[in-house]
Order: C-alpha cells, then sequence, then structure tokens
C-alpha cells in the first residue's frame, strides 16, 4: 500500500480539495514515455482512397507515424456501431484488423472501451442496445463478459493490447442512468472494476495490460480530486490516469501544469493525455483570443509546448501524449496532421528531436 500525500500547491486561488485517500499499486513494469496517436478511423480513411503524404510521397499512415517516432495507438471499440443510424466502423473485427497492422509496425497499442454503440463521453453515455432494460447485476456480468470476451478475441488474434481503457471520458459515469454520476457511485464502480475483471478473465497467461482510467478535466484539480478520491475510496485498483486535453474545453496551459503537478503528488501514478488536438486552420477561437495562432505553425507550437509541460511533471510522472485523431477525411481534418491534401503539417515532426539520435553504424 502506497500512502498518497495531499499535494495543495500551485496558484493562490486554486480550490481546496479533500483529505488525502489511499490508494493500491499494482504491480507493473516502468511504463516509458507514450508518443502516441489515437488512428480509429485511419483504415476507413484509406479505404476510401485517401493518401497522407511526407514530403510529398505516399505512404501507408501507420508507417508515417512510425517514422516521425510514434510508438503507441489508441483504438476505440464500439459495442455494436451497426445498430446507429449513420454506422461508425469501430467495431471488434475492425479495431483488430487495424491493431494487428499496428502491432506488426512494432507500435503498443491502448485499447479505448467505449461501452456503448455510439460516442462515450462527458455528455452522452449511452446503453448498447442489447444491454437496455438490465438490471445493476445484469449489467455488470455483462460488463465483465463483454470485456472479457473481446479481450480473448485480441489475445486470439495476437493483438494483445498493452493498456487499457475502462470507459471513455467517464467523470460523469458510464452506462446511464445505472453508473450515471453523481448519483450512483456504488454502481459506477461496480462496473469499472467489472471492466478490470474482464481483462483479467480474458488475457490467460498473456502479461496484464495497465489499466488507464480515462476522464477530462485536465485543468481541474478540484474535479479530478472528487473522481479520484471516490474512485479509489470504492476499492477501484489501476495504474494510469488518463485525461483529455484540448484548451478550448479544459483551460490554459497554467492550469493544465497545475493539475498534472496536483495528480503527480496526491496519487503518484503515472498520467498520460490520452486525447489532445488543435486546429491547423480556423475554428474554435474565430471570436476570441487563441493561446497559439489557428495556423499549421501555430499547431506544431501547441504540440511542443504541451509536451514540454508533460515532460515537467514532478517524479517523472508525465507518460506521455496521444493526438486524437491526425490521420482522417472531411470535417474532423482540421485537427488533423495532415492538411487538406493529404500533405504532412509541421505538428507531424514534433517528437523527431525526442526520438532520433543514434546514427546507422551505431545502432544495436
Amino acid at each position: 500500500m502506497i500512502l498518497i500525500v495531499a499535494f495543495l500547491g500551485g496558484c493562490a486561488t486554486a480550490p481546496e480539495v479533500s483529505a488525502p485517500v489511499v490508494a493500491t499499486a499494482l504491480p507493473r513494469p516502468e511504463l516509458g514515455y507514450a508518443i502516441g496517436a489515437d488512428l480509429s478511423f485511419l483504415a476507413q480513411a484509406e479505404a476510401g482512397g485517401a493518401k497522407f503524404k511526407d514530403g510529398g510521397v505516399a505512404r501507408p499512415g501507420l508507417q508515417i507515424f512510425r517514422d516521425h517516432g510514434y510508438g503507441w495507438i489508441r483504438l476505440r471499440l464500439f459495442h455494436a456501431p451497426g445498430n446507429q443510424a449513420r454506422p461508425l466502423p469501430n467495431d471488434l473485427a475492425y479495431t483488430i484488423a487495424e491493431a494487428k497492422a499496428a502491432k506488426a509496425l512494432g507500435y503498443q497499442f491502448l485499447l479505448d472501451y467505449h461501452y456503448s454503440d455510439t460516442w462515450a463521453d462527458p455528455a452522452k453515455q449511452t446503453l448498447p442496445k442489447a444491454w437496455v432494460g438490465k438490471s445493476h447485476a445484469e449489467l455488470v456480468a455483462a460488463v465483465r463478459d463483454y470485456t472479457r470476451d473481446t479481450i480473448v478475441a485480441f489475445r486470439d488474434a495476437g493483438a494483445m493490447p498493452d493498456m487499457v481503457q475502462i470507459g471513455n471520458e467517464i467523470t460523469p459515469g458510464m452506462l446511464w442512468p445505472d453508473g450515471k454520476l453523481p448519483q450512483n457511485w456504488d454502481n459506477f464502480a461496480d462496473l469499472v472494476k467489472a471492466g478490470i475483471a474482464g481483462v483479467d478473465a480474458g488475457r490467460g497467461s498473456a502479461s496484464r495490460p495497465r489499466i488507464m482510467i480515462h476522464i477530462e478535466k485536465s485543468g481541474d484539480r478540484e474535479k479530478t480530486a472528487w473522481f479520484f478520491d471516490h474512485l479509489i475510496q470504492r476499492g477501484v485498483e489501476f495504474d494510469v490516469i488518463g485525461q483529455s486535453y484540448y484548451p478550448w474545453w479544459h483551460g490554459t496551459l497554467l492550469e493544465l501544469r497545475d493539475c498534472l503537478a496536483f495528480m503527480a503528488h496526491r496519487y503518484h501514478k503515472d498520467i498520460i493525455l490520452a486525447e489532445v488536438a488543435y486546429n491547423w486552420k480556423p475554428a474554435e477561437y474565430r471570436d476570441f483570443p487563441a493561446p497559439f495562432p489557428e495556423t499549421p505553425e501555430g499547431q506544431r507550437e501547441f504540440l511542443a509546448e504541451v509536451n514540454r509541460t508533460v515532460l515537467a511533471t514532478p517524479d517523472g510522472l508525465g507518460k506521455g501524449i496521444f493526438w486524437w485523431e491526425p490521420a482522417v477525411t472531411g470535417r474532423l481534418n482540421r485537427r488533423g496532421m495532415f492538411d487538406d491534401d493529404g500533405n504532412a503539417l509541421p505538428v507531424l515532426s514534433v517528437f523527431d528531436r525526442y526520438t532520433r539520435g543514434k546514427t546507422p553504424e551505431n545502432l544495436p
């Protein structure tokens, strides 16, 4: 057991938080710095004819990111996306295929369970259609069994996740209304524990994936403490704190810095920004000042500064960044890493200076 000591540093106006909590540390190997990308739409985009180019040369998207130091892929999984009027591609077969392709190139893999047939986020955590009408006990069993069976499928396909998110941006809970917060903390904790139990039941003799709990309060230490204190007090054991950081929603770089330091001192767990993005053309900051210009160069500067902030997290507990959907077409590409013609933008090379160094004759 590790006694977590509260940290109340930072801005003088920062809100007070509750008393320290006791967290259980899970045995795990040291986690290196994760340079990652959520590429959940990449396979669909390329199957539809999209060409992504680096230095003017069209290449497979997964290879382009590997060439620029990316070592992790994040993939979302919906329960039955075909149930939606406009189905998304991220079912089990699609996700396994992309995970296998990434593993073949040496990527590590973060699996993002949405526990829904569609997007799960702070505004909605909709039950899968197949689970509507189930009691709490039945939902707990469904989460455990579904997680177990899908982990078995990844394992048997040779694409075992290296890290697993139990839910996506779950500050307001998951599987509403049964696991909605703040009304149903005990139910919610049961559901999260069921997901973790499913990972363990499905992995067989494979190494245990790290367990991430992912929320979206990276600039708000008071709400971060409210969530994780409650979760830990209910005996939920996990390895990694995941946070989303989009500055127009989550705050300034100083607020991010303060919250990272707070989490490191209070929980002493690895911390990853599991979703980060910024626009390379005007979108979010048309009517008020932006922290960085919404231009290709401003986008590059944003990622470089966020990376420096994560690297400066106390005790070396800032463990990485995942850019959200850098290789897409259509409306979302304003936050991507390629322009409208598929040419790589300057942001793609931010990690080159961190991952390149040895000359060929000095490589192992």
